[in-house]
């Protein structure tokens, strides 16, 4: 079973229509350590080598957070800068996050419609997460389809909300269960 690290950044929780819900729907699920970056480091001094050692115990990491502004929350933007050090995650012997996975769990404003080439945003969702895509391949993370919970302004239904909740639980469920050698890898590298 993969072990899975979901590093959430969420600056203004306290008006969170979907990451509140999303975030507590994973909470207690055995195998998935849920890390609030900004419970964690309120004064932003991120602890480089305590996350570099939480990414060594685990084999998917979620970045979760809203799209603000087509990009994460500056916690998240921060922590990338200084835990996927060179010679850690990327050049040479920078191999530590080989076999792992990342995958994000976003919310945006706008509806999917507006994320595409004759909507507003005037590009699909991926053209807006392009960097943590090549983020991935620098530091041989494997990329997966992220999970985007769309129009959460103008859709905010409760009962929606807790679907996606639910749909997100149960993505994480099932990527725990995937078997394709990396729980291998990882008892290897560590």
């Amino acid at each position: 079973m993969y072990k899975i690290l979901v590093l959430f950044a969420h600056p203004a929780l306290q008006k969170s229509l979907a990451h509140k819900s999303l975030f507590n729907e994973i909470q207690h699920i055995e195998g998935i350590t849920c890390h609030d970056l900004y419970d964690a480091y309120p004064d932003s001094f991120i602890d480089i080598k305590h996350e570099q050692a939480l990414l060594l115990q685990h084999d998917i990491i979620v970045f979760q957070f809203p799209l603000y502004w087509y990009s994460c929350p500056a916690i998240l933007k921060e922590w990338q800068d200084l835990v996927l050090e060179h010679g850690f995650a990327y050049g040479e012997h920078g191999n530590k996050l080989i076999g792992k996975k990342l995958m994000l769990a976003v919310s945006t404003g706008g509806s999917a419609n507006s994320y595409s080439a004759s909507g507003y945003n005037e590009h699909d969702i991926n053209a807006f997460l392009l960097p943590f895509s090549q983020m991935s391949q620098i530091c041989n993370l494997e990329y997966l389809p992220p999970f985007v919970v769309h129009d959460i302004h103008k859709r905010h239904d409760p009962q929606r909300i807790a679907r996606k909740a639910e749909e997100y639980r149960q993505q994480l469920l099932r990527l725990q269960q995937i078997d394709d050698g990396a729980v291998k890898t990882r008892m290897e590298n560590n």
